[in-house]
């Protein structure tokens, strides 16, 4: 154990051995002191280092965007608001509902949000709102996109459990021209206060890894999200080129059986 120590800190000590030795930290060539949500971070002397992923810190507040539904703004029917619609808290949002029927295509996407308490070491939170939504297959957004203004799916609010998790039924979106692919969320404190966007107290976004993306967007239908990935990148991106850690959700599965994804928000409460 001291001799691996000794030698990550040498190599620590040199820009381009860090990277090679993260990768020996992130595989446990040292003990971790774990973060919340999964994360992990190692101490070596008196250098710190966290992996990707989520740690006890509160999830960047970013734009809801143009396509909210939360009655911040208009589409071609008026107020937008999924928020008011009678069925919107549910798990499976890949129908629309309250007279509606469309449904959405694209390979199936079970999200897993769990909400914790930076200011007590991300203690769970159950009782909060999260109000979740993305684009579809084709890059559009119900309520607002060209010939699916008067559909609401890949919109839905849960209320978190004991466990302070929501889970939701969906499809992986699309990557429309500018952006990188992304989901967006809201958080409100209640379900009672989740009926517009004065409620909520925090806005943001996550993101998927580069590699599922590619994986993703070779399949049938994506055909578009394919092409516009390729022009555009975290790095450039307006919402995530000042990092993805605390918004990059971890994922598993495959194109023939459906993505599981799941990320730890921190908030404080």
């Amino acid at each position: 154990m001291e001799k691996h120590a000794h030698n990550l800190e040498a190599l620590l000590k040199t820009s381009t051995d860090r990277r090679q030795a993260l990768r020996w930290l992130l595989a446990g060539t040292v003990a971790p002191l774990a973060g919340c949500g999964g994360s992990v971070e190692v101490s070596i002397g008196n250098i710190s280092y966290s992996s990707p992923g989520t740690r006890c810190a509160i999830i960047p507040e970013e734009t809801a965007g143009p396509y909210p539904g939360d009655s911040a703004n208009y589409n071609s029917n008026g107020i937008a608001n999924a928020l008011s619609l009678p069925g919107i808290v549910r798990s499976d949002i890949r129908t629309s509902i309250a007279g509606a029927s469309g449904v959405a295509s694209g390979l199936p996407l079970t999200l897993t949000l769990r909400l914790v308490n930076t200011a007590t070491n991300c203690a769970d939170l159950s009782g909060y709102a999260i109000y979740l939504w993305h684009c579809n297959q084709a890059g559009q957004y119900s309520m607002y996109s060209s010939g699916i203004s008067a559909e609401n799916y890949l919109r839905g609010v849960q209320v978190t459990d004991s466990n302070g998790s929501v889970t939701f039924l969906t499809v992986f979106p699309g990557c429309y021209d500018g952006r990188m692919p992304h989901v967006h969320f809201e958080i409100y404190p209640s379900l009672a206060s989740a009926t517009s966007a004065a409620g909520k107290i925090r806005t943001s976004q996550l993101t998927f890894p580069l590699a599922t993306l590619n994986e993703v967007y070779a399949s049938s239908g994506y055909s578009a999200s394919a092409a516009n990935l390729a022009s555009i990148s975290y790095a450039t991106d307006n919402v995530f080129s000042d990092g993805t850690t605390l918004q990059m959700a971890a994922i598993s599965g495959s194109v023939s059986n459906g993505y599981s994804a799941s990320l730890t928000v921190g908030i404080s409460a």
